[in-house]
C-alpha cells in the first residue's frame, strides 16, 4: 500500500509541475502567412498594328502653280478624315487607305486674289513601314483626286508619316504629301504641285 501511495504521489508531481509548460505551449500566439501583394497592372508596350482603323486629321495645304499656272498659289488650314486597313508583319507593316480633306484653298497671283480656289481633296494610298513597337515609321504613295473653282483632276503623291500608339487603341501621327496635277479643270498647261502636312489622331478596331 505504501509503494501505491508513493507511485501515485510522484504521478501528482510531475503533473503539477508540467502544467505550465503546456498552459504555455498552448496559448503561444498563432503567426499568419505574409500577404500576398497583388499582380503589378500590365504595361503597354507597343504591339500588333494589324487591324482596321478610323478618325480624324487637321493640317494645311500649299498649292504652287505651274506652267499655266506660273505665279498663282496659295495656303489655308485643312479638315479631314481618314480610314484604313494595317497589317503587321512583326517587323514590317503594309496598309491600305482612304482619305478626305476640306480644303477652301483661295489662290492668288502676286498677292492678288484670282477668284479661284482649291477646294477639297481625296486620296488612295498605299502605305509600308517599319515597327518600332509603339513606333511605325511609313511611307505612302497612291491617287489623289483635286477639286478647283475651274474644275478637277487626279494626280499621284507620295510622303512619309510616323505614327506612335498612345494606347492599344489610340494612334497620333504627322504626315507630309506631295502632290502633282497636271491640265487642271481639262486645259492644257494648268498644272499644279501641292504640299501638305497633317496631324492625325485615329482609333485602331
Amino acid at each position: 500500500m505504501k509503494n501505491i501511495l508513493s507511485a501515485a504521489a510522484a504521478i501528482v508531481v510531475t503533473l503539477v509541475a508540467s502544467t505550465p509548460a503546456f498552459a504555455g505551449a498552448l496559448n503561444e500566439p498563432v503567426i499568419a502567412p505574409a500577404p500576398v501583394a497583388p499582380p503589378p497592372a500590365p504595361v503597354y508596350t507597343g504591339g500588333d498594328w494589324t487591324g482596321f482603323y478610323g478618325g480624324a486629321q487637321i493640317g494645311n495645304l500649299d498649292v504652287d502653280g505651274k506652267n499655266g499656272l506660273a505665279g498663282v498659289g496659295g495656303d489655308d488650314t485643312t479638315f479631314g478624315v481618314h480610314a484604313g486597313y494595317n497589317y503587321d508583319f512583326g517587323a514590317w507593316v503594309l496598309g491600305g487607305e482612304v482619305d478626305y480633306d476640306d480644303a477652301s484653298v483661295d489662290l492668288e497671283s502676286a498677292g492678288a486674289p484670282i477668284g479661284q480656289s482649291v477646294d477639297s481633296v481625296w486620296r488612295a494610298k498605299l502605305r509600308g513601314g517599319y515597327d518600332f513597337g509603339r513606333t511605325l515609321l511609313y511611307g505612302t504613295v497612291g491617287l489623289a483626286d483635286v477639286d478647283t473653282s475651274v474644275g478637277g483632276d487626279t494626280g499621284d503623291f507620295y510622303g512619309v508619316g510616323l505614327s506612335y500608339k498612345a494606347t492599344e487603341q489610340v494612334i497620333i501621327s504627322g504626315e507630309y504629301l506631295k502632290h502633282s496635277f497636271s491640265d487642271l479643270g481639262g486645259t492644257s498647261g494648268q498644272d499644279a504641285d501641292a504640299d501638305t502636312f497633317t496631324l492625325r489622331a485615329s482609333w485602331q478596331f
